[in-house]
């Protein structure tokens, strides 16, 4: 099983051409999870004022959580032990959503496919792009 971050998941359905080579070829053979986390990320950036703004959903949430399901991603809940394992991670990167996703990757031992650099940092991540 992999986890997603979360533009991998958008681009996965919605632009697949921002996807390498490597993370395509990992999408289409292994089982898929994505964190609830990647959708409390997606809530707060597409609802930020106009001028602020990060994120337009072409979807609601709702609707991307089931076409997870359709295509059999597993979404992820936040445990007391990801939580746990949030606190002892180096503050590489400041991302309070990256962050989660990190430390349930490292709290399952599931690669991540991602494209971020500052993820890239984490040693103890296996990384996928």
């Amino acid at each position: 099983m992999i986890l997603l971050d979360t533009h991998t998941l958008l681009w996965m359905f919605d632009d697949v051409e921002q996807l390498s080579e490597q993370a395509v070829k990992a999408l289409k053979k292994e089982k898929l999870c994505v964190s609830i986390a990647s959708f409390w990320e997606m809530a707060i950036k597409a609802s930020l004022p106009l001028e602020k703004r990060r994120l337009n959903l072409k979807v609601s949430l709702v609707s991307l959580a089931d076409l997870c399901r359709k295509n059999q991603i597993d979404i992820l809940a936040l445990t007391p032990n990801d939580c746990e394992r949030l606190m002892s991670l180096p503050h590489i990167h400041d991302d309070p959503f990256d962050r989660i996703i990190i430390a349930q990757a490292m709290e399952r031992g599931l690669p991540l496919v991602t494209r971020d650099q500052k993820i890239w940092q984490y040693a103890a991540v296996e990384k996928i792009w």
